[in-house]
């Protein structure tokens, strides 16, 4: 399938909507999302008799974990519990997208369950009240894993002069934007307080995917899609406290500028694989081997925003991430820095 054949994607997907849009009697559709053991995502539907109207009212299901790269053929039954609910931006009507966590059988976290400790983290320092945002950069792919829309056997120009499912399902997509790369965008979540940044963001990705399907378009969140001169993928990951936002803000960031440089091979360590082919200094980021930060500097381990700085409170940046991280590590990590170190 080439990338200008989406027409009979749409005639299917029309196909498909005669039995979509059947009535489901007075049941409803619950689809449960959860992470694998390989940072991707998986999901799989249950019906319910009526709409749940809390969290509490979902029921803790199973799945073979052997089959997600999260448990042994031996002992495979692994528990999802819910975390969160969404509405339902694809069935619609009273249907609902429900994100689990995922656990063993005797209720102990799953060892790909990054979300347990991080939630641990946030409810210990619920008091300094975090705030999150995350800049989800993506490049489209056609299914031959070339970037969508470029000439075929060929290159666009050089980069540089060159985006309501969220929204409809609670989401807090505050903007979208294209990026430098042809065929890269980025969306941002947030602001988003404690542990509801990494559920949003897992979520959007899930909507991200499923309607790129649609248009005949693969999602990467490779870190450096396209080798050459050009731009990798982050997500860039703004933070601010309620120290930082107060008058006398800039002298806390510049404090943890300094917790930050002494932990910087721990943040790298959850800050996304094959990340050092992205941070090497060049496009827009810093060295994957050295801390920096500084004022407007988007060629920094963190940027300080220009109108921070000139106010003397707000929020940092930290720019290290990259585009496949998973936000509980990296929103976990961040929280122990600022708080336990």
């Amino acid at each position: 399938m080439s990338q200008y054949d989406i027409e009979p994607l749409l005639s299917k997907a029309s196909i498909l909507a005669k039995y979509s849009d059947l009535p489901q009697g007075d049941k409803i559709m619950a689809e449960y999302v959860w992470i694998d053991g390989h940072n991707h995502l998986r999901s799989k539907t249950m019906t319910l008799d009526k709409k749940p109207t809390d969290i509490s009212e979902l029921r803790i299901w199973n799945f073979d974990g052997s089959s997600t790269g999260q448990a042994p053929g031996e002992n495979s039954d692994t528990l999802l519990k819910p975390v969160a609910m969404y509405r339902d931006p694809f069935r619609r009507g009273d249907n609902i997208i429900v994100l689990a966590a995922t656990y063993a059988a005797d209720g102990s976290p799953n060892v790909f369950n990054y979300r347990e400790s991080c939630a641990k983290l946030m409810e210990k320092y619920a008091d300094e009240d975090v705030w999150f945002g995350i800049e989800q950069e993506y490049t489209m792919l056609d299914y031959f894993d070339r970037p969508y829309g470029w000439p075929k056997g060929g290159f666009p120009g050089p980069q540089g002069p060159y985006y309501c499912a969220c929204l409809y399902a609670g989401i807090k997509i505050s903007g979208i934007n294209a990026e430098v790369m042809p065929s890269q965008w980025e969306y941002q979540v947030g602001p988003c307080n404690g542990i509801e940044m990494g559920d949003q963001l897992w979520m959007s990705r899930f909507f991200l995917h499923r309607i790129a399907e649609d248009f005949g378009v693969k999602i990467s969140f490779h870190p450096k899609p396209l080798q050459g001169d050009w731009n990798g993928a982050g997500c860039h990951t703004n933070v601010s406290t309620k120290a930082t936002r107060a008058d006398g803000g800039m002298a806390v960031i510049e404090s943890l500028m300094e917790k930050f440089a002494k932990r910087h091979a721990e943040h790298i360590a959850v800050y996304g694989e094959e990340n050092e082919k992205r941070l090497t200094g060049r496009h827009e980021t810093g060295s994957i081997d050295k801390f920096t930060w500084g004022v407007a500097n988007r060629g920094a381990s963190v940027r300080i925003p220009r109108s921070v700085a000139i106010s003397g409170k707000g929020y940092f940046e930290d720019r290290r991430p990259a585009s496949s991280i998973d936000p509980y590590q990296v929103t976990g990590v961040i929280m122990e820095t600022m708080y336990e170190c």
